[in-house]
């Protein structure tokens, strides 16, 4: 069953790229104390994700931020160089790139995506939530393909 407002985010250890390779990251360290939107998607470097999704949150992140929110955040079933790599050909440097390479986030949240028919194993939902201080204020996941619910610019209409 998925998490949903009011819960805590789920408390397990993530990762990202630093400047000499993966770097670990908790829950605690991306979501304590902050505002935070993070937003999931299926995989990195797939049409949607790199089309849609991820796109509006490098294009509003400034105006996102100056709304009130302390961090932006996407989180994938990738590795943390995967992550990454896609960071930097989006140029999405104002982004947490968060790798769940193992999906222990995904499957705590609840919202765990089978992608073996596509040759994709384990991934995660599209989706989006608002956490404040580690507390789910607004999650938003879609219901099939495409990108509303998790957007950039409904996430906004939120702040």
């Amino acid at each position: 069953m998925a998490l949903s407002t009011g819960d805590n985010v789920p408390s397990c250890t993530l990762s990202v790229m630093g400047e000499s390779g993966p770097t670990p990251l908790t829950t605690d360290a991306l979501f304590g104390g902050k505002r935070v939107i993070l937003f999931a998607l299926p995989g990195a470097f797939t049409p949607g994700c790199s089309m849609a999704h991820l796109p509006g949150f490098v294009a509003n992140a400034d105006k996102i931020k100056a709304a009130g929110v302390d961090s932006i955040a996407c989180l994938s079933v990738n590795d943390a160089f995967v992550m990454g790599a896609w960071g930097d050909a989006q140029n999405a440097s104002e982004i947490v790139m968060v790798a769940d390479g193992n999906a222990e986030f995904t499957d705590a949240m609840g919202l765990t995506l089978d992608a073996t028919g596509f040759g994709m194993g384990k991934r995660s939902q599209r989706y989006a939530m608002l956490v404040d201080n580690g507390v789910i204020t607004h999650l938003n996941v879609e219901e099939g393909p495409g990108v509303d619910a998790s957007s950039a610019e409904t996430m906004m209409a939120l702040l």
